[in-house]
């Protein structure tokens, strides 16, 4: 079990949040908190880099789509990078990979 490591960095697009651990009911309102914390602006784009995410839950999904709401409310778009295997089969399943941007990497994801 790894603890949630949430860190951010700014890019040329806009932040970028690097999620690492097990994204789950106990972690996903610090996951929340620290989106809440960011300054979103129109027209930027959110990142969410999932590379180092080792598990996420219904609860971390459901931060995920908090954190959309959030950009969108901002007018800002909202990106998924590095989505591991088993998490992206869980938003195909639900069509979430229909909602979100999805990249291969955030460098990637900052150059869109």
């Amino acid at each position: 079990m790894s603890p949630l490591k949430i860190t951010a960095r700014d890019a040329t697009t806009g932040p970028v949040v690097e999620i690492i651990g097990e994204l789950d009911y106990a972690s996903a309102t610090q996951l929340r908190e620290q989106l809440a914390a960011l300054s979103l602006q129109p027209g930027r784009r959110l990142v969410l880099d999932l590379g180092g995410m080792e598990f996420c839950d219904s609860s971390g999904i459901t931060a995920l789509l908090a954190a959309r709401t959030q950009a969108l409310a901002a007018q800002a778009e909202v990106a998924l990078a590095a989505v591991p295997g088993n998490t992206m089969r869980v938003l195909r399943i639900v069509g979430l990979d229909q909602i979100f941007a999805l990249y291969p990497d955030s460098d990637t994801a900052t150059r869109a």
